[in-house]
């Protein structure tokens, strides 16, 4: 990662996350702060965007069906 592709931005985290993103950096889980909250960013927003996405397509898919319920009432149920 390129120190140029970095933003600087200002986080404010209870206490208790604190604590414990300092114990993973003491056990050498993660170098920094930094590198623990870019990889639990990293890792949500993948995950989160995933998520979104099958979100949409199950609302194309709901949309998709019910024009075709309206389809076949308008074919075989009106009269």
């Amino acid at each position: 990662m390129v120190e140029d592709d970095l933003e600087k931005i200002t986080l404010r985290l209870p206490q208790r996350y604190i604590r414990q993103l300092d114990f993973l950096v003491k056990v050498d889980d993660f170098p920094s702060r930094s590198e623990a909250i870019r990889a639990s960013v990293r890792d949500m927003l993948y995950n989160r965007v995933d998520m979104v996405i099958d979100k949409v397509e199950a609302m194309e898919k709901a949309e998709q069906t019910m024009n075709r319920m309206l389809e076949f009432e308008e074919k075989y149920l009106s009269r």
